[in-house]
């Protein structure tokens, strides 16, 4: 008999998995936290720094950062979907043969500014000859690759926020997810870059076998899912990753269960739930990889919540507040000097049990982020990703 599975079910595990049930427990490594998250969202580097610091206890900002610049449990590069991310260095290896594999969606330019295979194979491997051993911004890592590639990889062709960018930009974070590049230190106020230490990939893990493992590791974190919640996740094709799951299927490695009264996958053997949903109130900074990876995202985002907190139906441009498992308001943090005022709108009124729970929230991100923390209840007024 086929597994039926409920939302609550699925929430519950999805939340003991990611440390948003319980906290992970005082002196838990950084580099574990975010290999259970499969990656933290770094565009914004204090919502990175949230995401970890909000899933255990004593975690602040400086310990991800002394994980990422001093231990270097932690790397800094272009994870799924070819956004930036925290991902745990000893897991690298993996992370790079399992995003390879993965086929990007059609490029968004003009046939006139696009990159061919070959030339995307030349700019890869311009940019990690380049950054190997050093560190360069970007201006001096696009001379480099001009240097190296041709004039035609520094034509300012690409259409980049007011101004253009050259041609071979449009591929970096492929760069980064073939393990040839990664951020590095800022220079003063620049960013730079630099090549990733060079671990020792595992002879035996093949492309298949990687995608196929972070198949896997995907239905841990975040299953019940199905092929196209899996796409959506890495970026891809529905038909590629059906192709996937099929093959895992007929391999035994995953299998099927009813979630919600549709079909949906679990890796094999995993089938054990929880029987009591989470309760409580929790603080989920921008690009949680918890928002953006459940799903459906119409039960995480039930009723009013699908349209406020998300822009276009796209989640992770507000931080959201999750009440008993599901996003129940937006929230925003404005810091100035020590202090940072969080202003939180939840969508209905809380209990008195959930307003107290609301305020340790925010004293934890007070402490997270190293600042002391005022509590506001009322509208969020900045837009999305402000």
């Amino acid at each position: 008999m086929t597994l039926k599975i409920t939302w609550g079910e699925a929430s519950a595990r999805r939340m003991q998995r990611q440390f948003l049930a319980v906290p992970a427990p005082a002196g838990s490594a950084v580099a574990e936290v975010v290999g259970a998250m499969l990656g933290a969202h770094a565009q914004v580097m204090s919502a990175a720094e949230l995401s970890v610091g909000m899933r255990a206890e004593g975690i602040t900002r400086a310990d991800v950062r002394a994980a990422l610049w001093e231990d270097r449990t932690l790397v800094k590069t272009h994870g799924p979907r070819g956004t930036v991310h925290l991902l745990p260095s000893a897991e690298l290896p993996f992370w790079t043969a399992a995003l390879r594999a993965i086929p990007s969606p059609p490029s968004p330019f003009a046939p006139d500014v696009r990159l061919t295979d070959e030339q995307t194979e030349q700019v890869v491997t311009a940019i990690g000859d380049a950054l190997d051993g050093a560190f360069l911004t970007i201006d001096e890592l696009n001379d480099e690759v001009v240097a190296r590639t041709g004039p035609w990889a520094g034509h300012l062709v690409m259409p980049a926020f007011q101004g253009m960018w050259p041609r071979w930009r449009q591929v970096m974070h492929r760069a980064g997810q073939s393990g040839a590049l990664c951020f590095g230190p800022h220079r003063g106020r620049k960013v730079t870059y630099t090549r990733p230490a060079r671990t020792a990939p595992d002879a035996e893990l093949t492309a298949p076998q990687a995608v196929a493992a972070l198949v896997r590791r995907h239905l841990r974190a975040y299953g019940p899912a199905t092929p196209a919640h899996f796409a959506k996740w890495a970026a891809t094709s529905k038909g590629w990753a059906d192709g996937v799951f099929g093959t895992l299927a007929r391999a035994g490695e995953i299998e099927e269960v009813r979630f919600e009264g549709a079909s949906a996958w679990v890796a094999a053997g995993d089938t054990r739930f929880a029987a009591e949903a989470v309760r409580g109130v929790r603080l989920l900074p921008y690009f949680d990889a918890y928002g953006i990876a459940a799903q459906p995202r119409e039960l995480l985002f039930p009723g009013a919540s699908y349209t406020r907190a998300l822009a276009g139906g796209q989640a992770g441009n507000y931080p959201v507040l999750l009440v008993d498992g599901v996003v129940a308001g937006v929230w925003h943090q404005r810091r100035q000097g020590r202090r940072t005022t969080v202003t939180v709108e939840p969508l209905a009124r809380l209990t008195a049990r959930q307003e107290r729970e609301l305020g340790e929230q925010v004293e934890r991100v007070g402490e997270v982020l190293e600042a002391k923390p005022e509590l506001v209840v009322g509208e969020v007024t900045t837009g999305p990703h402000a």
